[in-house]
């Protein structure tokens, strides 16, 4: 198993996201690894836990990583919330993005949506959605 490439992922994913004018339109640039400090947005992607599974075989050191997404809505209803997910997997479904996504340790064998979960969080006001990706890395 490798745990090596999980810095790479986590810092490629961040360059997509960051980068992807519609996610940008929807977040005013509030897509973040760690909640700044002070105010918080009233909405925001945060990069979040991830659980990772060896993989490895006779070619490659690799791991499955189960990544968490949450998209954060301070306002009632899920709408907004549900809309910025929705870019969010556009982002990452698009098409040949496993081949274009590099990272400076590994590489990306395929990234596919698992799941999502969206709740009511805190005093019942916040609305939060956790999208759930698998990636598949080699440790080449």
């Amino acid at each position: 198993m490798s745990y090596a490439s999980a810095a790479a992922l986590q810092a490629a994913l961040f360059a997509h996201l960051a980068a992807d004018s519609a996610l940008n339109a929807l977040l005013n640039g509030a897509i973040h690894d760690a909640l700044p400090a002070g105010t918080v947005p009233p909405l925001y992607l945060s990069l979040g836990p991830e659980v990772v599974r060896d993989r490895s075989d006779g070619s490659a050191s690799g791991a499955d990583h189960e990544i968490s997404l949450s998209v954060v809505a301070d306002v009632a209803g899920f709408q907004q919330a549900k809309t910025v997910a929705a870019a969010v997997c556009d982002a990452l479904a698009a098409p040949g993005l496993a081949q274009e996504l590099v990272l400076t340790r590994g590489r990306l064998v395929s990234l596919h949506f698992l799941r999502a979960t969206a709740k009511r969080d805190g005093s019942g006001q916040r609305r939060r959605i956790d999208l759930i990706f698998r990636a598949r890395l080699d440790d080449i």
